[in-house]
């Protein structure tokens, strides 16, 4: 454990003098989230207000509406996914849709705000830069928090907004809103703790969406075993906290209080951490690597800096895809009569079955939250050129593209590792062929590695521009997942990657897409690295 630094002017002292410097630093973090920030909480919002009026267009009477909550709380895997629905109105049945998956994303752009704004800052060095002028100790902390809660506020406000003029109740909607923004802000504090005991931000936020997934699971425990949100997982999980505030249905505002004490004791915590440390230390130091061997080559250290994130990705989708394969049997009673819900089944999975149409869009799913996998490990060679981690190893002997090359190994292995998790998970919990699912899952391998080219084509050839993969992904993810509830046009959905391929299992193989697909991958990635091994090494 570190103690704190010697006083130095301009940052020590008792006080206020410890937050002097937090809105400049506030404004600058604002200003560099200018894009990012907006776009989550434009994009976050805006799916409560497709949910609620896909809902409202598929089940336009109160008995489907009862029928279908009836149904939902009989079905435990379902519970277990979404939770038990208290309502049956057009409020409540949004709410059970997107209580918990909403909280669960403002979490994570908590969790993206904060540690950028504190872990990542130390580690790059600019902090130390920031500090020696008139910072407070306390200031940057107080900031990358200030930011997060500007982020949630405007998440909560457009939130309330998407709701009420999709016709949803104004109270229902407010309490729905200040929930999630609730846990937004648990676990901004979560991810300002875990900022304090390591010295890296990618462990900083390993740690936090560790917490995060195991908030889930808490909830999902609890809920699968029963459908009043009453078990003790699920009032234990901050999650389960968000959905037993019950928006619509005789809200119980109390537990918004428990959510508040909850960020207060947290905050003081990380307070408390971050004024007993020196800048750039941690409280648990980053442990020696192996005395021998292990990182004699450029691919031995690429994996070694992303090994975490690749078992970390298939464990969730092995744990992802049972809960699925569980529900797929149970796919009929999700749809029932409904005919709306039936075409959105049919325009994700095709037209081979319920069941086979249910399995072919949770592996279309998977295949999209796998591009996001690896539009983030082939970043991972923008961050070590902008960190300067690069520059040493490329000054010795290792040429660029070989030092490229290990890190694409692995993204590009390790989305095949990641899909192939969880058509195994899906498999398993459905218990029937699991050849075909498991196949249907790495058919969407083409797809994720033309995503996967493009993003090595921006970093390679420019560099500034490479963040723009994750709007590209998270475009392909909102067409593929959204776009058939909102029934948008065939050729619109099909300007994703993962609308050119085949419907399976149950579909015809259709060789000519993936086999285009993948061509398209590989000229792609070569020529980001035939980009990259001309221009200069800036960052």
């Amino acid at each position: 454990m570190t103690v704190a630094a010697p006083p130095r002017a301009g940052s020590t002292g008792r006080g206020a003098h410890q937050f002097t410097g937090t809105g400049a630093l506030l404004r600058l973090a604002l200003r560099r989230d200018r894009i990012m920030m907006p776009v989550w909480v434009l994009a976050l919002g805006a799916s409560y207000s497709s949910v609620a009026s896909s809902t409202s267009s598929l089940y336009r009477t109160a008995a489907e509406r009862a029928d279908l909550a009836r149904s939902m709380n009989a079905n435990s895997s379902l519970r277990a996914l979404y939770g038990p629905v208290f309502n049956d109105s057009l409020g409540g049945i949004t709410a059970w849709k997107m209580a918990a998956f909403g909280a669960a994303l403002a979490a994570i752009l908590s969790l993206v705000v904060v540690v950028r704004h504190t872990r990542e800052e130390e580690e790059s060095g600019r902090q130390e830069l920031l500090s020696s002028a008139e910072v407070g100790r306390r200031a940057p902390l107080t900031a990358a928090l200030l930011a997060a809660l500007t982020a949630q506020t405007a998440l909560a406000v457009v939130t309330v907004a998407a709701l009420v003029a999709a016709g949803a109740p104004g109270g229902g909607s407010v309490a729905l809103a200040l929930a999630v923004a609730g846990v937004g802000m648990l676990f901004a504090c979560t991810a300002a703790i875990a900022a304090q005991f390591t010295e890296s931000a990618r462990a900083a936020k390993g740690i936090t969406a560790a917490v995060i997934g195991a908030a889930y699971v808490l909830k999902a425990a609890g809920d699968a075993t029963s459908d009043h949100g009453s078990a003790v997982a699920t009032r234990l999980s901050p999650i389960g906290w968000a959905e037993n505030v019950r928006p619509y249905a005789a809200e119980r505002w109390w537990l918004l209080l428990v959510l508040a004490a909850a960020v207060g004791i947290q905050a003081v915590l990380a307070y408390a951490l971050a004024g007993r440390r020196d800048i750039g230390l941690s409280f648990l130091p980053a442990r020696p690597g192996p005395a021998r061997g292990g990182l004699g080559t450029a691919g031995a250290l690429a994996w070694r800096l992303q090994r975490g994130s690749v078992l970390g990705w298939s464990a969730g989708f092995l744990l992802a895809g049972m809960v699925f394969g569980g529900m797929a049997d149970g796919a009929a009673d999700l749809v029932g009569d409904n005919k709306g819900t039936r075409e959105i089944f049919q325009r994700m999975g095709g037209h081979s079955g319920l069941t086979d149409a249910f399995l072919a869009a949770i592996t279309g799913m998977l295949g999209m939250v796998t591009a996001l996998f690896i539009v983030a490990s082939v970043l991972r060679l923008h961050g070590e050129e902008t960190s300067q981690r690069a520059e040493p190893l490329l000054a010795g002997a290792v040429g660029r593209l070989r030092w490229a090359a290990g890190h694409l190994i692995v993204a590009f292995a390790g989305s095949a590792a990641v899909l192939l998790a969880g058509g195994t998970g899906l498999a398993v919990g459905y218990g029937h062929r699991p050849g075909p699912v498991i196949g249907a899952a790495l058919a969407q391998l083409p797809a994720v590695w033309a995503l996967g080219g493009l993003t090595v084509l921006l970093y390679g050839a420019v560099p500034k521009a490479a963040p723009a993969a994750w709007a590209v992904a998270g475009l392909a993810l909102a067409l593929g997942w959204i776009g058939p509830a909102l029934d948008l046009p065939q050729p619109v959905l099909d300007l994703s990657p993962f609308g050119q391929l085949p419907k399976l299992p149950g579909g015809r193989m259709d060789w000519p897409p993936v086999l285009v697909l993948t061509s398209i991958a590989a000229a792609l990635a070569a020529a980001g690295l035939a980009a990259l091994r001309r221009r200069d090494m800036s960052g």
